[in-house]
């Protein structure tokens, strides 16, 4: 592992493998070690990349609001600072689906792919007022609950209770040490507080970023829903149907699949799904059953990336 300094802001990175490069980026309050289970299938062919947003896993506290384009800047400065300035494929879980989706849209030529992991669907959001007001009420949250002693007392059950929630079956796999480390820490705490603050603004500048910014042409997008978790059949074919309606508004190409069974944490029910919609036909068919050897892992130096400046 490494950290990559982006905006003002140490920035937690893990790369693996080799091949074409592929980014793999987590929703809202998870880490780079919910990944785990998708990254032995992926890295016998891909180089891939993980990293941590501010105030999320091991990277520094957030500087700033999070926007579509800031988090589409963050990929491709990192990147950047990882000298891996190819095309590459993004996959983003949840909230990071509009992340990935602003990249690919931003910055066209260096989109391979797009994969969205039961991706955030906001079909009407407007920008919320006073986003300056809500930034300055989730600071103060956060330092009241901080000072309460709350991250280190609730952080790490609240993580195991989400994890379990979010999941098909079975809990949460990441080692105990290191969900301690992560959700023990005010950082992270303000760090979800911040993006959650955020998310109908982030959501309804990526419908404006669309009306702008098209895909590029002959870009391979796969959007995968979360099929057989928690809720009733009503809201379950709801969210189905707003998945698929996602999918024909990137494209008449895009690809879509129900997962089945999974939870919204796919990456850890299906790493398997998740895998496949990123390799293309051809190569080594994904086999659950099997666990590839373990991929080496390479670390970039740190560097400044002053000029990708945060919005």
């Amino acid at each position: 592992m490494s950290f990559v300094r982006v905006g003002g802001v140490a920035h937690h990175v893990v790369v693996e493998g080799s091949g074409p490069v592929c980014v793999l980026s987590a929703g809202l309050a998870m880490s780079w070690f919910d990944w785990d289970p998708v990254v032995p299938l992926l890295a016998p062919h891909r180089t891939v990349v993980r990293f941590d947003r501010p105030g999320h896993g091991l990277s520094g506290p957030a500087a700033v609001a999070p926007s579509a384009t800031g988090e589409a800047q963050r990929i491709a400065a990192l990147l950047d600072a990882l000298g891996l300035t190819g095309p590459a494929t993004v996959v983003g879980h949840s909230i990071a689906g509009f992340h990935a989706e602003a990249f690919a849209r931003l910055h066209p030529a260096r989109a391979a792919g797009l994969v969205l992991v039961d991706s955030s669907v906001e079909e009407h959001a407007r920008v919320p007022a006073a986003p300056a007001l809500r930034t300055a009420l989730t600071h103060a949250l956060g330092t009241v609950l901080s000072t309460a002693g709350v991250p280190a007392a609730l952080g790490p059950l609240t993580r195991r209770a989400a994890v379990r929630l979010s999941r098909t079956g079975g809990g949460d796999p990441a080692p105990a040490a290191l969900v301690r480390r992560c959700y023990g820490t005010s950082r992270v705490l303000r760090g979800a507080l911040l993006e959650n603050a955020h998310y109908r603004a982030v959501a309804a500048e990526l419908l404006a970023l669309r009306e702008r910014f098209p895909l590029p042409d002959g870009l391979a997008v796969t959007v995968l829903a979360a099929s057989g978790g928690h809720g009733g059949r009503r809201s379950h074919d709801d969210w189905l149907e707003r998945q698929r309606a996602l999918a024909r508004q990137l494209g008449d190409g895009a690809r879509f699949e129900a997962v089945v069974p999974s939870g919204h944490l796919m990456m850890l029910d299906r790493p398997d799904a998740v895998a496949r919609a990123v390799l293309v036909p051809g190569e080594e068919r994904v086999n659950p059953a099997r666990t590839p050897a373990r991929p080496t892992t390479r670390s970039g130096p740190p560097t400044d990336g002053g000029r990708d400046r945060l919005r």
